[in-house]
């Protein structure tokens, strides 16, 4: 996805140099996460254990019905005959639990090794991914109505167009500059505003109330942050996908019938939503069949 010379990321980046890629932020945290386990090589042992535990459970059906009756066994087992004489000792080992989790807990604030790790996983953070994508979702942030437009900063958002040249001319940017300040005085007045919770939601208030037209720059920079986080995200939703619609069963699909099914497969919130009948109907009139659906 992201290499230098070939990969998906330069390909694009090659025909529309504004076309940022913004890495998914679930995936930054487990990538940095993995980076930070392997330097303790303690903690690494740890999950590398449960992994292949998990590889080897899950890749019989025999051995994970195995496992779960003996969970069963297990719990009908404490239910019936443990349950009532340990609840004192469970209280009592809870307490003394918790106590020591206190007890460990101080000992790392004394310690600072809350601080310490923040360090660790923000280095980790800063080496795997570039300053750029980081930038653009700080200034998109501005855009966020929450409470009041509270995160709303001129200079940021400024500072975002500036990463779209093509969109934004030197005269664009210095009547962006104006829209923003009548804009977040307007927004901020107008009730209709109130309450609203995303940028989503935003978009479409503006274009219910045609204030779209009012601020055309504003609204172009709102559409530009809004495509960040979906293109990227549609985009390894298809990766993921493509394996099941096109498997090894289905490996001659033509480019056309391939992305019809993964644009329904992607989207089948949307098509679940479309009635059987409807489809069929379309379907059989199409062309003339010999029999009818």
């Amino acid at each position: 996805m992201q290499g230098e010379f070939n990969g998906l990321k330069e390909l694009i980046l090659n025909s529309n140099p504004s076309a940022y890629y913004v890495h998914c932020f679930a995936h930054r945290l487990q990538l940095t996460l993995v980076a930070v386990t392997k330097k303790h090589n303690e903690v690494g042992d740890v999950f590398n254990i449960i992994s292949s535990i998990i590889n080897i459970v899950g890749a019989s059906c025999k051995r994970m019905e195995v496992i779960r009756e003996k969970q069963y066994a297990r719990i009908i087992e404490g239910l019936e005959h443990e349950a009532l004489q340990r609840k004192d000792q469970d209280i009592e080992n809870s307490m003394s639990l918790l106590k020591t989790s206190k007890e460990q807990f101080k000992m790392m604030r004394e310690n600072d090794w809350e601080s310490l790790l923040e360090e660790v996983q923000l280095t980790e953070l800063d080496d795997h991914f570039t300053e750029t994508s980081t930038e653009l979702l700080l200034c998109v942030a501005c855009l966020n109505p929450s409470d009041s437009f509270s995160a709303f900063n001129k200079e940021k958002l400024l500072h975002l167009a500036l990463f779209y040249p093509s969109k934004f001319s030197i005269v664009d940017l210095m009547v962006l500059g104006d829209q923003l300040d009548t804009y977040i005085i307007d927004l901020c007045g107008d009730d209709e505003f109130s309450g609203i919770e995303g940028i989503a939601s935003l978009v479409e208030k503006m274009v219910k109330t045609k204030k779209n037209l009012i601020f055309p720059l504003v609204y172009m920079l709102i559409k530009l942050s809004l495509l960040l986080p979906v293109a990227t995200a549609t985009v390894e939703r298809v990766f993921s996908t493509m394996h099941i619609v096109k498997s090894r069963l289905r490996n001659r699909m033509g480019d056309k019938w391939i992305n019809d099914s993964l644009v329904v497969y992607i989207e089948k919130d949307i098509f679940d939503k479309i009635d059987n009948e409807a489809i069929m109907k379309q379907f059989q009139n199409m062309k003339t069949r010999r029999e009818q659906l």
